[in-house]
């Protein structure tokens, strides 16, 4: 639906390109980099750089609510593009990066595309009811945010190097099959995207990297 004005004239939309000025989407589009670097080095079986790339995407996702907020003079019409350009990341970042990085892992076998297909159709039918519903509260969600898949993935990625490839395949494919049960689950989880929890994902993320960052050094 086209955006125009409040009034009974429409106005005409403004142009696509002119949504890359606003400064909340290009932090959500940085984030979108981050996911595509993610993506590229996944294919290419550099799994470390991926989890880097993943948990950056995380942390810019994070971001570009928090600059909106502390803007002013922001038009409605920017708030529902906004709205939008962050869904549509999160589809690639949260599901379509994840359901890569375990396609790739497991050399592409057919047996993963049901798991494949079900992170990425969890996130396609929960940012969908989201974007109609909103928040289950104030600060709750129905199911499990979809930007914890990746929180949880860069985690659970650290255990590759102890065990075998074969073992790891099953326990990525175990993973992803329960976040995407969790994530359309009828259970509500808290907001942690403010306060306090904004400050430990920066840890986080700085953490993971340095951490795959050695990795990548260390097994060049």
């Amino acid at each position: 639906m086209p955006l125009a004005k409040t009034g009974s004239n429409p106005s005409t939309p403004p142009s696509i390109l002119s949504l890359a000025y606003d400064l909340p989407n290009i932090c959500s589009l940085v984030g979108l980099l981050s996911a595509l670097l993610a993506l590229y080095f996944a294919m290419t079986g550099n799994y470390q750089a991926a989890m880097i790339g993943l948990i950056w995407a995380v942390f810019f996702d994070w971001n570009d609510g928090k600059i909106a907020r502390k803007m002013k003079g922001r038009t409605a019409q920017q708030s529902q593009v906004g709205a939008q350009v962050d869904s549509l990341i999160d589809i690639v970042s949260f599901g379509i990066c994840p359901a890569v990085i375990l396609l790739s892992y497991g050399d592409y076998s057919p047996w993963l595309i049901p798991g494949a297909f079900l992170i990425v159709a969890a996130g396609v039918l929960r940012l969908s009811y989201f974007n109609v519903f909103g928040l289950g509260g104030k600060s709750t969600y129905q199911g499990l945010a979809y930007d914890n898949n990746a929180i949880i993935l860069v985690f659970v990625f650290l255990l590759e190097s102890f065990i075998t490839i074969s073992a790891f395949t099953v326990v990525l494919y175990i993973t992803l099959i329960a976040l995407s049960a969790l994530n359309v689950a009828p259970v509500i989880t808290p907001k942690l995207n403010g306060g306090v929890w904004y400050y430990v994902l920066a840890l986080y993320t700085l953490a993971i990297t340095l951490i795959y960052g050695w990795l990548l050094l260390s097994n060049p």
